[in-house]
């Protein structure tokens, strides 16, 4: 059993899972579900980003190195959000003002943040995708749509300096930031499937 290939294929399904879940609870609006698998999604993320990383060749190894640490930086923000949203927001009174900086539905500090590390994934995607060398259909595909998915980092990054998501009076909460992060989810679900295929085939 080649283990880097195994890990890495149970990283995409654990990628391809979790975004699934993430639009069904986005759908039905339970969002401390959707939060709980954001927790878990980054480390699916991480192995499925390591295993590309590792099987790149060394003509490729900068663009694939970046695409590694940026999936690391990707982990720490996302993690740090939502485990915030699962344990002080979800458990503690908080003032106004807290309420405002740390509740993801505020568009504050914390929304902000998650934006960031959306953003960072993108180029994560981006720079991965790069590195890739396609042999067959599947990987052309996940090329593309890895290096595609890099353009949402100037949305996530730039946006949020705007002050739009702040002055939205739904928040992230309403109807219209649940549509926009489930076109995201239909938008990813295919590359944690077609990584998983493509680590599939390796082990065979």
């Amino acid at each position: 059993m080649n283990l880097n290939n195994t890990i890495a294929k149970i990283g995409s399904g654990i990628v391809t899972v979790t975004v699934f879940l993430f639009a069904l609870f986005l759908i039905i609006n339970y969002s401390m579900g959707s939060y709980f698998v954001c927790l878990i999604l980054p480390l699916g993320f991480i192995m499925m980003t390591a295993g590309l990383h590792n099987e790149c060749e060394n003509d490729r190894k900068v663009a694939a190195n970046i695409g590694l640490v940026l999936a690391a930086v990707y982990c720490t923000f996302i993690m740090l959000v939502y485990f915030t949203q699962l344990t002080t927001v979800n458990n503690e009174q908080l003032t106004e003002q807290a309420a405002n900086l740390l509740e993801m539905g505020k568009c504050g500090l914390i929304f902000n943040f998650d934006l960031l590390g959306y953003g960072v994934m993108a180029l994560s995607t981006f720079f991965t995708g790069l590195a890739m060398k396609p042999r067959n259909k599947v990987d052309k595909w996940l090329r593309a749509l890895m290096m595609i998915h890099g353009l949402f980092y100037f949305s996530c990054t730039f946006m949020p300096m705007t002050g739009m998501f702040s002055k939205m009076s739904s928040g992230v909460n309403g109807l219209g930031g649940r549509l926009a992060l489930v076109a995201w989810c239909v938008y990813f679900l295919p590359i944690g499937i077609l990584s998983f295929l493509h680590f599939r085939k390796k082990i065979k």
